[in-house]
């Protein structure tokens, strides 16, 4: 299959249960309402996201050799999504996250580290990179990749005429190293909030966007939750609002603004219109449970960026 879209980096699965607000004290039990599992990671959830949106869709990455691996990959295959980059390491097992769920859509995070982790660069995906037409960059912390390897990566899909995305997930303070190496190469920089305050040092998330530009970065849209995004591009600067939702799990929002992104970035609509669907995307996942939510199609974002109220925000 031809791809429109490579995702490449950390894949894990997802366990997710709600609601759920204590854990019961020895071996009692409680019934909750809702349990739900999926592939996810930057790599694995914006894929996930982006082939339910129409777009055809691989991901790059490293699952294990155990049962949790074989799931994985069939949940991939079963999504459309591309895995002929999805690497099968023995010995290891796959990256693996529990995520409980409260009342208000808050998650603490229990990640077991795992292949996901260490996603090995072939020369399959150096070559794959220079064939599609978007390349969404999620492996920046990977030993794999960081230091030189993620670089050349970038510089192989933008030698052969690919856009290039990139996102941040738990990134440590000398993240901002290879962001240096990488933002160069990137068209588009979608960090969350926390991630840029803290990689900047700057509160004022306009102030971190231009950071980020001054670094090399194309253009900069900060993800900032329930109040919108932060916006660096080009011309366009400000604060583009969020949808108001009834929100369940916020767990995969920003993979699904980016995926979202991506895939109105695709369809020709310009770069306001692709944010605006972005924040829809988002919306559609945070109703419901795990990478999908309720998400079902491009039409039915394409529908509620016409028909959600927008959730005002004050500065």
């Amino acid at each position: 299959m031809k791809l429109d879209l490579l995702c490449v980096g950390l894949t894990t699965l997802d366990v997710v249960g709600r609601p759920i607000t204590e854990i019961p004290p020895d071996e009692e039990g409680r019934l909750i309402e809702q349990i739900a599992c999926a592939p996810a990671g930057t790599a694995g959830g914006a894929a996930c996201v982006a082939a339910r949106l129409g777009v055809r869709t691989g991901v790059a990455g490293a699952i294990g050799s155990d049962l949790t691996g074989k799931f994985v990959r069939f949940a991939f295959d079963d999504g459309g999504v591309d895995t002929s980059l999805l690497n099968t390491l023995e010995g290891y097992p796959t990256s693996t996250t529990i995520l409980p769920i409260d009342h208000e859509g808050r998650r603490p995070t229990l990640h077991a580290p795992g292949a996901g982790s260490v996603p090995p660069l072939t020369d399959a995906l150096m070559k794959a990179a220079a064939s599609v037409r978007c390349l969404h960059y999620g492996g920046i912390g990977a030993p794999t990749f960081d230091g030189g390897p993620g670089e050349q990566l970038l510089k192989a899909a933008k030698e052969g005429g690919a856009e290039v995305f990139c996102d941040l997930i738990a990134p440590r303070p000398d993240a901002k190293d290879e962001l240096a190496r990488l933002l160069p190469y990137v068209d588009w920089f979608l960090p969350s909030a926390d991630e840029a305050r803290m990689l900047t040092g700057k509160d004022d998330l306009r102030e971190a966007a231009d950071a980020f530009v001054a670094m090399g970065a194309k253009n900069c849209v900060i993800k900032d939750g329930g109040r919108g995004a932060v916006m660096a591009a080009g011309p366009l600067r400000g604060r583009l609002p969020a949808f108001k939702v009834e929100v369940v799990d916020t767990t995969t929002c920003g993979d699904s603004f980016c995926a979202g992104f991506i895939a109105a970035h695709l369809r020709g609509l310009n770069d306001v219109d692709a944010l605006t669907f972005a924040a829809a995307t988002a919306a559609m996942v945070a109703q419901g449970l795990a990478t999908y939510g309720k998400l079902e199609s491009f039409e039915q974002v394409e529908g509620a960026t016409k028909t959600l109220p927008v959730l005002e925000v004050t500065e």
